[in-house]
């Protein structure tokens, strides 16, 4: 299946010390992940943004995918950036802060830290309960992608939701939602104060659950549910790098 064009994996070659999985969100694509990877690049971090399986190429295709495919493929490219470096770290957004926590809950300390992004543990919203009731017969519904405030900025994804995959990453949720008390790791939880894709009770659930002794929150006041190219990307983007600086100076010690 042809790739669309931007869609594509990347990999920044740096640091031995650190290095850094960037997750994308449920049918986007690694351009969404990709400025944040060069951030990160520049500096000094080793960098892997992978495209999960089924996205960036077809809604059709992402029907025939499911999460333990998605989460198979990060699980892979987690185990070669370990490879690589010496402390390594999962950011994800959305469906990727759930990939990430998964990674955290199955891994424990070889995961360094994780840097969540409005990560979707769950959700009230009642179109998207109805949708995932008709996945068996419906099988796509209105985009959710696009959520961003800033004038002109477009994400990469596609323009329908496919269902069945929507299904199956709510089956998800409840497997992750019960774990969050395994995550121990180092966590910054960054969410936008208004997203109309997931709810605030997800960060909310995610914050009063995990077990982190280290737990940092930020709120982007001037971004949407793409905050990753949004006003506040920036901000969001220093404050990662701040996060993985001192946790590794608290490692060192």
């Amino acid at each position: 299946m042809p790739v669309l064009a931007g869609a594509e994996p990347f990999y920044f070659d740096g640091s031995p010390e650190v290095g850094v999985l960037l997750c994308h969100g449920f049918t986007g694509t690694p351009a969404a992940m990709r400025p944040w990877g060069e951030y990160l690049a520049e500096a000094g971090f080793t960098v892997r943004g992978p495209r999960l399986p089924g996205h960036g190429t077809t809604w059709q295709e992402c029907n025939r995918t499911r999460w333990p495919d998605w989460y198979g493929w990060l699980r892979g490219e987690f185990a070669a950036l370990s490879d690589r470096c010496d402390m390594v770290f999962v950011f994800g957004l959305s469906m990727g802060g759930t990939l990430a926590l998964r990674l955290a809950q199955d891994l424990g300390p070889a995961v360094g830290g994780l840097v969540l992004v409005n990560p979707s543990v769950l959700t009230r919203r009642l179109d998207a309960r109805i949708a995932t009731l008709l996945a068996p017969v419906v099988p796509s519904a209105a985009a959710l992608a696009g959520d961003i405030a800033r004038p002109g900025v477009l994400e990469q994804a596609y323009d329908r939701t496919p269902l069945r995959a929507l299904a199956s990453l709510s089956r998800l949720w409840p497997l992750v939602r019960r774990d969050l008390p395994r995550v121990t790791q180092p966590v910054l939880l960054a969410r936008s104060a208004v997203d109309h894709v997931v709810e605030p009770v997800n960060a909310a659930v995610v914050a009063a659950n995990v077990r982190s002794e280290d737990l940092r929150e930020v709120v982007l006041h001037n971004s949407y549910h793409v905050a990753t190219l949004d006003n506040d990307a920036p901000l969001l983007f220093q404050r990662s790098v701040e996060f993985v600086e001192s946790v590794r100076q608290v490692s060192a010690r």
